[in-house]
């Protein structure tokens, strides 16, 4: 029986960025959506993986030289990608891959995610941050 709290795309999504990051340091990008989707189960089990996942952990990872180069564009003179946490820069092409590329979620939904995805996962100034680099895309 499926969790629809499990599904829902907001758990996704966390799922999502914790792949991504993960395939920061090396993971393959159907291992890494694997894992973060059933790392908590109980029992390993066979389980089709939600579509959502995929799309986002494997969207990100094809696109990931033309997000970074998107995202540096926006970074402040003398900042690179590099001195960005891993967390902050992965919530990031996240947030960029949704306005960019997936046409199911609005422009300014997938800020509002991203934020979201701040908020839980790093700190308040990251919370600005991301704020204010994804905003500059929705407002192109």
């Amino acid at each position: 029986m499926k969790n629809k709290l499990q599904d829902s795309r907001k758990h996704l999504r966390q799922r999502a960025l914790q792949a991504i990051v993960s395939m920061e340091f090396g993971q393959d990008p159907l291992q890494a959506a694997q894992f973060s989707y059933l790392y908590d189960q109980e029992e390993a089990q066979e389980v089709e993986l939600p579509l959502f996942l995929l799309q986002l952990v494997t969207g990100v990872a094809e696109h990931k030289e033309e997000l970074d180069k998107e995202l540096e564009s926006r970074l402040k003179s003398g900042w690179t990608l590099d001195r960005l946490t891993t967390i902050d820069k992965s919530i990031l092409r996240l947030g960029l891959f949704e306005i960019r590329y997936f046409d199911e979620t609005p422009d300014k939904v997938a800020v509002n995610e991203a934020i979201e995805l701040a908020k839980e996962f790093s700190d308040q100034a990251s919370v600005k941050f991301i704020n204010g680099v994804l905003t500059h895309f929705v407002t192109e």
